[in-house]
Protein backbone atom coordinates (compact mmCIF):
# COMPACT_ATOMS: atom_id res chain seq x y z
CA UNK A 1 0.00 0.00 0.00
CA UNK A 2 1.13 3.05 -0.83
CA UNK A 3 1.44 6.19 1.22
CA UNK A 4 -0.68 9.13 0.78
CA UNK A 5 2.62 11.53 1.62
CA UNK A 6 5.35 9.82 -0.25
CA UNK A 7 7.58 12.50 0.60
CA UNK A 8 6.79 13.03 4.27
CA UNK A 9 9.98 11.02 5.09
CA UNK A 10 12.32 13.11 2.81
CA UNK A 11 10.53 16.23 4.49
CA UNK A 12 11.01 15.11 7.89
CA UNK A 13 14.49 14.66 7.31
CA UNK A 14 14.96 18.09 5.84
CA UNK A 15 12.97 19.56 8.83
CA UNK A 16 15.30 18.00 11.00
CA UNK A 17 18.16 19.39 9.15
CA UNK A 18 16.79 22.51 9.58
CA UNK A 19 15.98 22.75 13.59
CA UNK A 20 19.59 21.69 13.98
CA UNK A 21 21.01 24.61 12.31
CA UNK A 22 18.69 26.92 13.59
CA UNK A 23 19.72 25.46 17.23
CA UNK A 24 22.93 25.85 16.26
CA UNK A 25 22.65 29.39 15.29
CA UNK A 26 20.34 30.04 18.63
CA UNK A 27 23.23 28.56 20.45
CA UNK A 28 26.21 30.84 18.90
CA UNK A 29 24.05 33.55 19.88
CA UNK A 30 25.44 34.97 23.00
CA UNK A 31 22.54 35.59 25.46
CA UNK A 32 21.16 38.64 27.59
CA UNK A 33 23.08 38.45 31.08
CA UNK A 34 23.14 40.91 33.63
CA UNK A 35 26.14 40.64 36.02
CA UNK A 36 26.51 42.15 39.15
CA UNK A 37 30.01 42.65 40.98
CA UNK A 38 31.40 44.92 43.73
CA UNK A 39 33.56 47.92 42.58
CA UNK A 40 35.53 48.84 46.23
CA UNK A 41 34.29 51.21 48.82
CA UNK A 42 34.41 54.57 49.18
CA UNK A 43 36.31 56.75 51.40
CA UNK A 44 33.57 56.32 54.61
CA UNK A 45 33.39 52.58 54.14
CA UNK A 46 30.19 52.74 51.72
CA UNK A 47 30.18 49.29 49.26
CA UNK A 48 29.74 50.04 45.90
CA UNK A 49 28.58 47.50 42.94
CA UNK A 50 29.07 47.62 39.40
CA UNK A 51 26.32 46.06 36.99
CA UNK A 52 27.03 44.72 33.69
CA UNK A 53 24.53 44.42 31.12
CA UNK A 54 25.43 42.92 27.52
CA UNK A 55 23.30 43.01 25.13
CA UNK A 56 23.27 40.10 22.09
CA UNK A 57 24.42 42.38 19.40
CA UNK A 58 27.77 42.83 21.21
CA UNK A 59 27.18 45.76 23.38
CA UNK A 60 28.06 45.99 27.28
CA UNK A 61 27.53 48.66 29.39
CA UNK A 62 28.91 49.43 32.88
CA UNK A 63 26.83 51.15 35.43
CA UNK A 64 28.39 51.63 39.47
CA UNK A 65 25.91 52.42 42.33
CA UNK A 66 28.41 55.58 42.95
CA UNK A 67 26.59 58.13 41.60
CA UNK A 68 25.02 56.12 38.95
CA UNK A 69 27.74 56.37 36.81
CA UNK A 70 27.89 54.77 33.54
CA UNK A 71 31.73 53.59 34.02
CA UNK A 72 31.87 51.97 30.17
CA UNK A 73 29.92 51.46 26.68
CA UNK A 74 31.48 49.00 24.98
CA UNK A 75 30.47 48.86 21.16
CA UNK A 76 31.79 47.26 18.12
CA UNK A 77 32.77 48.97 14.84
CA UNK A 78 32.62 48.57 11.34
CA UNK A 79 34.89 45.52 11.68
CA UNK A 80 33.03 44.39 14.59
CA UNK A 81 36.35 45.28 16.70
CA UNK A 82 34.95 46.27 20.12
CA UNK A 83 36.27 49.13 21.94
CA UNK A 84 34.71 51.48 25.17
CA UNK A 85 33.82 54.61 24.12
CA UNK A 86 33.27 56.61 27.39
CA UNK A 87 35.76 57.88 29.42
CA UNK A 88 35.94 56.80 32.81
CA UNK A 89 38.16 54.97 35.32
CA UNK A 90 39.18 51.67 36.09
CA UNK A 91 38.76 52.04 39.91
CA UNK A 92 36.57 53.55 41.97
CA UNK A 93 39.03 56.02 43.31
CA UNK A 94 38.83 57.61 39.76
CA UNK A 95 35.34 58.72 40.79
CA UNK A 96 35.56 59.29 44.34
CA UNK A 97 39.00 60.87 44.22
CA UNK A 98 40.14 62.49 40.96
CA UNK A 99 36.64 63.35 39.06
CA UNK A 100 35.12 64.51 42.24
CA UNK A 101 38.45 67.16 42.80
CA UNK A 102 38.27 68.42 39.20
CA UNK A 103 34.76 68.38 38.74
CA UNK A 104 34.32 66.68 35.46
CA UNK A 105 31.11 64.23 36.32
CA UNK A 106 32.70 61.19 34.63
CA UNK A 107 29.47 59.75 33.31
CA UNK A 108 27.17 60.86 36.55
CA UNK A 109 23.90 61.04 37.32
CA UNK A 110 23.55 64.56 37.59
CA UNK A 111 21.01 66.55 39.99
CA UNK A 112 18.65 67.60 41.74
CA UNK A 113 19.21 70.54 39.05
CA UNK A 114 22.33 69.88 36.04
CA UNK A 115 24.01 72.59 34.68
CA UNK A 116 24.38 75.99 36.12
CA UNK A 117 22.28 78.43 38.96
CA UNK A 118 23.13 81.81 38.63
CA UNK A 119 24.47 83.18 41.77
CA UNK A 120 23.79 79.63 43.18
CA UNK A 121 19.90 81.20 44.69
CA UNK A 122 16.44 81.12 43.04
CA UNK A 123 13.11 81.80 44.43
CA UNK A 124 10.31 79.01 44.06
CA UNK A 125 7.03 81.03 46.07
CA UNK A 126 8.17 83.38 47.22
CA UNK A 127 11.29 82.12 49.25
CA UNK A 128 14.52 82.61 48.18
CA UNK A 129 16.86 79.19 48.33
CA UNK A 130 20.43 79.27 48.70
CA UNK A 131 22.54 76.30 46.76
CA UNK A 132 26.65 76.06 47.34
CA UNK A 133 28.59 77.61 44.68
CA UNK A 134 31.06 75.56 42.98
CA UNK A 135 31.92 77.25 39.49
CA UNK A 136 32.91 80.74 40.69
CA UNK A 137 29.92 82.51 41.41
CA UNK A 138 27.02 79.85 40.14
CA UNK A 139 26.00 76.26 41.63
CA UNK A 140 26.64 74.07 39.42
CA UNK A 141 25.36 70.22 38.91
CA UNK A 142 23.69 70.12 42.28
CA UNK A 143 26.00 71.66 45.07
CA UNK A 144 28.84 70.69 46.58
CA UNK A 145 27.68 67.06 46.86
CA UNK A 146 25.25 66.36 44.31
CA UNK A 147 23.70 63.19 43.26
CA UNK A 148 26.93 62.37 41.70
CA UNK A 149 28.54 61.99 44.82
CA UNK A 150 25.99 59.53 46.72
CA UNK A 151 26.03 55.57 46.87
CA UNK A 152 22.28 54.60 45.12
CA UNK A 153 20.24 51.72 46.32
CA UNK A 154 19.86 48.40 44.31
CA UNK A 155 15.69 48.88 43.61
CA UNK A 156 15.84 45.94 40.94
CA UNK A 157 17.16 44.12 38.26
CA UNK A 158 15.16 42.48 35.17
CA UNK A 159 17.02 40.36 32.19
CA UNK A 160 14.70 39.30 29.27
CA UNK A 161 15.48 37.51 25.81
CA UNK A 162 15.49 40.95 24.23
CA UNK A 163 17.36 43.38 26.66
CA UNK A 164 18.38 43.80 30.96
CA UNK A 165 18.05 46.33 33.07
CA UNK A 166 18.88 47.73 36.52
CA UNK A 167 16.86 50.38 38.72
CA UNK A 168 19.04 52.66 41.09
CA UNK A 169 16.84 54.68 43.81
CA UNK A 170 17.74 57.74 45.57
CA UNK A 171 16.35 59.73 48.27
CA UNK A 172 17.14 63.39 48.54
CA UNK A 173 16.28 64.79 52.06
CA UNK A 174 14.57 68.30 52.50
CA UNK A 175 17.48 70.84 52.91
CA UNK A 176 19.89 69.01 50.74
CA UNK A 177 22.31 71.10 48.76
CA UNK A 178 19.90 73.98 50.00
CA UNK A 179 16.93 72.45 47.69
CA UNK A 180 13.47 72.07 49.13
CA UNK A 181 11.58 69.09 49.85
CA UNK A 182 12.49 65.17 50.01
CA UNK A 183 13.10 63.97 46.65
CA UNK A 184 12.93 60.43 45.47
CA UNK A 185 14.14 59.52 42.85
CA UNK A 186 14.92 56.65 40.25
CA UNK A 187 17.28 55.85 37.32
CA UNK A 188 16.34 52.86 34.97
CA UNK A 189 19.23 51.67 32.90
CA UNK A 190 18.22 49.64 30.47
CA UNK A 191 20.25 47.93 27.34
CA UNK A 192 18.30 46.24 24.39
CA UNK A 193 18.88 43.95 21.58
CA UNK A 194 19.29 47.16 19.43
CA UNK A 195 21.93 48.63 20.80
CA UNK A 196 20.17 51.31 22.64
CA UNK A 197 20.81 52.31 26.02
CA UNK A 198 17.77 53.83 27.77
CA UNK A 199 17.98 56.54 30.43
CA UNK A 200 14.56 56.79 32.34
CA UNK A 201 14.31 59.14 35.40
CA UNK A 202 11.23 59.28 37.43
CA UNK A 203 11.02 61.57 40.67
CA UNK A 204 8.26 63.12 43.31
CA UNK A 205 8.82 65.34 46.08
CA UNK A 206 7.00 66.24 49.20
CA UNK A 207 7.25 69.96 48.63
CA UNK A 208 7.94 72.25 45.61
CA UNK A 209 11.14 72.21 44.66
CA UNK A 210 13.17 71.81 41.48
CA UNK A 211 14.09 68.88 39.43
CA UNK A 212 16.41 68.86 36.37
CA UNK A 213 18.45 65.58 35.96
CA UNK A 214 20.73 64.52 33.33
CA UNK A 215 23.44 61.95 32.31
CA UNK A 216 27.16 63.26 32.18
CA UNK A 217 28.87 60.65 29.84
CA UNK A 218 32.16 61.57 27.58
CA UNK A 219 31.89 59.76 24.70
CA UNK A 220 34.52 58.96 21.97
CA UNK A 221 33.55 56.50 19.36
CA UNK A 222 36.58 56.04 18.24
CA UNK A 223 37.65 54.36 21.85
CA UNK A 224 38.50 55.68 25.11
CA UNK A 225 41.86 57.14 25.46
CA UNK A 226 42.06 57.79 21.22
CA UNK A 227 42.75 61.30 21.29
CA UNK A 228 40.80 63.77 19.45
CA UNK A 229 37.12 63.70 18.48
CA UNK A 230 37.32 66.88 15.83
CA UNK A 231 36.95 64.61 13.00
CA UNK A 232 33.79 63.80 14.56
CA UNK A 233 31.09 64.85 12.72
CA UNK A 234 27.96 65.96 14.32
CA UNK A 235 24.02 66.87 13.44
CA UNK A 236 21.98 68.49 15.48
CA UNK A 237 18.63 68.28 15.12
CA UNK A 238 18.03 72.52 16.37
CA UNK A 239 16.86 75.08 15.03
CA UNK A 240 17.99 77.63 18.09
CA UNK A 241 19.75 77.41 21.13
CA UNK A 242 20.27 79.93 24.52
CA UNK A 243 23.61 82.06 24.14
CA UNK A 244 25.54 82.56 27.54
CA UNK A 245 27.44 85.48 29.06
CA UNK A 246 30.94 85.51 30.24
CA UNK A 247 30.33 83.49 33.40
CA UNK A 248 28.21 80.50 31.06
CA UNK A 249 24.67 81.48 32.51
CA UNK A 250 21.95 82.44 29.68
CA UNK A 251 21.37 85.52 28.48
CA UNK A 252 17.65 84.45 28.79
CA UNK A 253 16.65 84.32 24.94
CA UNK A 254 16.44 82.06 22.94
CA UNK A 255 19.19 82.80 19.37
CA UNK A 256 18.67 81.42 15.72
CA UNK A 257 21.68 79.09 15.26
CA UNK A 258 21.63 80.07 11.37
CA UNK A 259 24.94 82.01 10.57
CA UNK A 260 27.02 80.89 13.88
CA UNK A 261 28.91 78.28 14.70
CA UNK A 262 26.28 76.67 16.23
CA UNK A 263 24.76 75.89 13.24
CA UNK A 264 24.72 71.75 13.26
CA UNK A 265 21.72 71.39 11.39
CA UNK A 266 23.23 69.68 8.29
CA UNK A 267 26.63 67.91 9.58
CA UNK A 268 29.80 69.36 10.83
CA UNK A 269 33.28 68.13 11.75
CA UNK A 270 33.38 68.86 15.29
CA UNK A 271 36.68 70.91 15.16
CA UNK A 272 35.68 72.73 11.87
CA UNK A 273 34.37 75.75 13.68
CA UNK A 274 36.05 75.16 17.40
CA UNK A 275 38.52 77.74 17.53
CA UNK A 276 36.33 80.74 15.90
CA UNK A 277 37.22 83.72 17.39
CA UNK A 278 33.69 84.97 18.91
CA UNK A 279 32.71 85.44 22.48
CA UNK A 280 30.23 82.40 22.45
CA UNK A 281 33.17 80.08 21.78
CA UNK A 282 35.57 81.87 23.45
CA UNK A 283 33.84 82.12 26.74
CA UNK A 284 33.39 78.45 27.43
CA UNK A 285 36.97 77.96 25.43
CA UNK A 286 34.61 75.53 22.93
CA UNK A 287 31.35 73.92 22.86
CA UNK A 288 29.83 74.17 26.17
CA UNK A 289 26.20 75.18 25.22
CA UNK A 290 22.45 74.69 25.10
CA UNK A 291 20.23 73.50 21.94
CA UNK A 292 16.66 73.78 21.82
CA UNK A 293 16.02 70.11 20.38
CA UNK A 294 12.56 69.35 21.63
CA UNK A 295 10.61 72.61 21.51
CA UNK A 296 7.24 71.22 21.99
CA UNK A 297 7.58 68.82 24.71
CA UNK A 298 7.33 65.56 23.04
CA UNK A 299 6.26 63.18 25.72
CA UNK A 300 7.91 60.60 23.55
CA UNK A 301 11.52 60.59 22.75
CA UNK A 302 12.43 62.39 19.42
CA UNK A 303 16.28 62.40 17.68
CA UNK A 304 18.39 65.00 19.19
CA UNK A 305 21.59 64.54 17.42
CA UNK A 306 23.61 62.32 15.29
CA UNK A 307 27.21 61.48 15.72
CA UNK A 308 29.46 59.61 13.38
CA UNK A 309 33.51 58.70 13.68
CA UNK A 310 34.14 58.20 9.77
CA UNK A 311 37.29 55.86 11.20
CA UNK A 312 35.42 53.44 12.62
CA UNK A 313 32.59 54.11 11.41
CA UNK A 314 31.07 53.69 14.85
CA UNK A 315 27.26 56.05 15.28
CA UNK A 316 25.57 57.69 18.40
CA UNK A 317 22.13 58.65 18.46
CA UNK A 318 20.94 60.91 21.06
CA UNK A 319 17.48 60.59 21.53
CA UNK A 320 15.34 62.29 24.34
CA UNK A 321 11.81 63.88 25.98
CA UNK A 322 14.08 66.72 27.39
CA UNK A 323 13.57 70.05 25.76
CA UNK A 324 17.78 70.73 25.86
CA UNK A 325 21.09 69.26 24.78
CA UNK A 326 23.80 70.49 26.70
CA UNK A 327 27.20 69.70 24.23
CA UNK A 328 30.11 70.31 25.76
CA UNK A 329 33.88 68.67 24.01
CA UNK A 330 35.77 68.40 27.20
CA UNK A 331 37.06 71.89 27.31
CA UNK A 332 38.39 71.57 31.26
CA UNK A 333 40.30 68.38 30.63
CA UNK A 334 43.92 69.38 31.08
CA UNK A 335 45.77 65.88 31.35
CA UNK A 336 45.30 65.54 34.76
CA UNK A 337 43.78 62.27 34.48
CA UNK A 338 43.91 59.08 32.53
CA UNK A 339 41.52 56.39 31.92
CA UNK A 340 41.89 52.23 31.69
CA UNK A 341 43.89 52.64 28.63
CA UNK A 342 46.57 54.61 30.41
CA UNK A 343 46.36 57.64 28.17
CA UNK A 344 45.70 61.09 29.14
CA UNK A 345 42.48 62.78 28.97
CA UNK A 346 42.82 66.21 27.33
CA UNK A 347 40.36 68.93 25.39
CA UNK A 348 38.34 67.66 22.98
CA UNK A 349 39.05 63.88 23.48
CA UNK A 350 35.26 63.69 24.23
CA UNK A 351 32.08 65.09 23.93
CA UNK A 352 29.20 65.33 26.24
CA UNK A 353 25.68 65.07 25.76
CA UNK A 354 23.43 66.21 28.58
CA UNK A 355 19.51 66.05 27.57
CA UNK A 356 18.33 68.21 29.73
CA UNK A 357 16.12 71.18 30.75
CA UNK A 358 18.14 74.48 29.81
CA UNK A 359 20.79 76.25 32.27
CA UNK A 360 19.67 78.43 35.30
CA UNK A 361 15.89 77.25 34.39
CA UNK A 362 15.14 78.35 37.73
CA UNK A 363 15.63 82.28 37.38
CA UNK A 364 14.22 82.52 33.85
CA UNK A 365 10.22 82.36 33.68
CA UNK A 366 10.15 82.09 29.79
CA UNK A 367 12.20 78.49 29.82
CA UNK A 368 10.62 75.36 30.51
CA UNK A 369 9.58 74.93 34.02
CA UNK A 370 11.86 72.76 36.25
CA UNK A 371 9.36 72.97 38.92
CA UNK A 372 8.58 69.93 40.56
CA UNK A 373 4.78 69.74 43.24
CA UNK A 374 3.36 67.09 45.33
CA UNK A 375 1.16 64.65 43.37
CA UNK A 376 3.62 65.69 40.63
CA UNK A 377 6.18 62.92 38.36
CA UNK A 378 9.12 64.07 36.88
CA UNK A 379 9.48 61.61 33.92
CA UNK A 380 12.00 61.96 31.29
CA UNK A 381 13.92 59.78 28.94
CA UNK A 382 16.78 59.44 27.29
CA UNK A 383 18.30 57.28 24.82
CA UNK A 384 21.83 56.44 23.63
CA UNK A 385 21.40 54.56 20.37
CA UNK A 386 24.98 52.89 19.11
CA UNK A 387 25.30 52.09 15.60
CA UNK A 388 28.16 51.79 12.76
CA UNK A 389 28.10 52.71 9.02
CA UNK A 390 28.80 50.75 6.28
CA UNK A 391 32.06 50.17 5.05
CA UNK A 392 32.52 53.43 2.31
CA UNK A 393 32.74 51.84 -1.26
CA UNK A 394 35.57 52.77 -3.65
CA UNK A 395 35.36 55.40 -6.20
CA UNK A 396 35.85 54.54 -9.96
Amino acid sequence: MHSPFPYTPRILRLAAVLLSVTGAARAATPPVTLDRAPFGATPDGRQVEQFTLTSQQGMRVKVLTYGGIISAIEAPDRTGHVADVVLGFPTLEGYTVDSARGGLFFGATIGRVANRIANGTFTLDGHTYHIPRTDGANALHGGLRGFDKHVWTVEGTTTTAHGASVTLGLVSPDGDQGFPGTLTTHVTFALNDRNELSLHYRATTDRPTVVNLTNHSYFNLGGEGSGPIENHVLRINAESYTPLDGASIPLGTIAPVAGTPFDFRTPHRIGERLREATPQMMFPRGYDHNWIVNSRLSPVPVLAAHLVDPASGRTLDILTTQPGLQVYTANSLDGRYAGPSGHAYRQTDAVAFEAEHYPDSPNHPNFPVTELRPGQTYDETTIYRLGVEPTPRPRG
